[in-house]
């Protein structure tokens, strides 16, 4: 028994509240069991228990052993002065002032079991045998809250880029665009790369893909070192006059290229991202303009120069082939940048349209693929669109892979259900 699961079980009854009785012999019935306190204080606030003839209200307190009251300094700590009731799992001793109500022989045992079967190692989730017994309207309601709070979270690290510069929504759009063209093995790189150019000066190229790359390549640190081809020979020097005219501070970072596919190669990223901001002058109200998934896709559907054709390093020549970006990198980008602008900024202005848009594009695109959606697919899980899909990495990351079962309500009705 631990302490969480223990308030799991008083707070959803869990128990034979059959003729309860403190150990000093004094009937309890349980009318509410008050309120879980996250806080420093009692487990449980606002309760009301009958004991005896006497309905009390106040808090109560919990331990595994009625001892862990002393342990744990209560006796002195005045925040503790309105418990009403001290219920613990096994009675040993404890304060002779307090009415102690013992529940050991008082859970069932599958409830126990269970609960230790979910904590087992499991080939992917602890409930994974499971969860298909979950009531499909209830694993809906689940699954739109994991989303809500991803979605909400994600929210909250926009406000914090907004409140760094004034609340400059194409600027931390440009921000997270180049972030999400850095795929997951750049995205720092990219990132950092991002921040070092204003939104405005690269306003100031958009005629000049040229300059616009050079520029990009550059800060990314891309541009290093002697080149033989024209081309990034070309780049560099452009790259150099831009950095000293601007004062643009020198990257930090360089970008990675091992163990992902050519396509994805962060040169052949960036030479995609200078052809995006080529043809879109503000790229927030490009995304507040586009009216659906396909519009949105369209715009994405980016190709790099005639260069990358040819190549997919500097001076390493390749077989013809034309670097553009796809489908999977389009709804990548409006999954994991796109909705969650839209959101934000929903939230932020109290827009609701802003925020049903969001989960419509969600709903428009395909289901993400990687090892924990195939996960959840094994186990007979729906995870036909991004919105079941960015649902499940909710639910992985913050509950199974923490072994939350206890927080989680698919968990909490597997738990409480024989």
């Amino acid at each position: 028994m631990n302490e969480q699961l223990f308030q799991f079980i008083w707070r959803f009854r869990y128990f034979n509240a059959a003729a309860l009785t403190t150990i000093q012999g004094d009937a309890v019935d349980v009318i509410e069991t008050g309120i879980l306190n996250t806080h420093q204080g009692p487990d449980f606030s606002n309760a009301r228990i009958r004991i005896g003839q006497t309905v009390w209200a106040g808090s109560v307190e919990l331990h595994i052993r009625s001892s862990d009251w002393n342990k744990h300094g209560h006796q002195t700590d005045h925040h503790y002065d309105r418990v009403i009731l001290h219920v613990v799992w096994e009675h040993d001793s404890g304060p002779e002032h307090m009415p102690v109500l013992e529940l050991r022989d008082r859970v069932p045992r599958f409830l126990l079991e269970r609960y230790r079967n979910l904590h087992l190692e499991g080939p992917f989730i602890p409930c994974g045998n499971m969860i298909t017994d979950v009531p499909a309207l209830q694993w809906q309601g689940w699954t739109d809250s994991l989303l809500a709070t991803r979605l909400e979270r994600k929210a909250a690290e926009i406000f914090s880029m907004l409140d760094t510069n004034k609340v400059h929504w194409e600027e931390v759009s440009w921000w997270m665009i180049a972030r999400n063209f850095g795929a997951r093995v750049n995205i720092a790189c990219f990132e950092a790369m991002a921040r070092s150019i204003p939104f405005s000066i690269l306003s100031k190229h958009r005629s000049q893909v040229i300059q616009l790359e050079a520029i990009l390549m550059g800060q990314a640190g891309l541009l290093n070192g002697s080149f033989k081809e024209d081309y990034p020979v070309m780049l560099q020097k452009e790259h150099r006059f831009w950095q000293q005219k601007y004062r643009l501070s020198k990257p930090v970072l360089s970008p990675l290229f091992l163990r992902m596919r050519p396509d994805n190669f962060p040169t052949i990223r960036l030479a995609q991202l200078a052809a995006l901001l080529q043809q879109t002058p503000r790229l927030f109200d490009r995304i507040r303009e586009c009216t659906d998934h396909r519009q949105i896709l369209q715009w994405l559907d980016l190709q790099a120069n005639d260069y990358w054709h040819y190549h997919y390093r500097f001076d390493e020549l390749s077989a013809f082939r034309i670097k553009k970006t796809g489908l999977a990198m389009g709804e990548n980008i409006i999954i994991n940048t796109i909705t969650p602008l839209l959101f934000a900024w929903g939230v932020y202005h109290k827009e609701r349209s802003a925020k049903e848009k969001a989960l419509q594009l969600l709903s428009s695109c395909r289901g993400e693929e990687n090892k924990i959606i195939r996960g959840f697919r094994e186990l007979g899980i729906r995870t036909g669109t991004a919105f079941d899909s960015q649902a499940l990495l909710e639910l992985y990351n913050e509950f199974c892979m923490k072994k939350n079962c206890l927080s989680c309500t698919a968990g909490n009705y597997l738990l409480g259900h024989q």
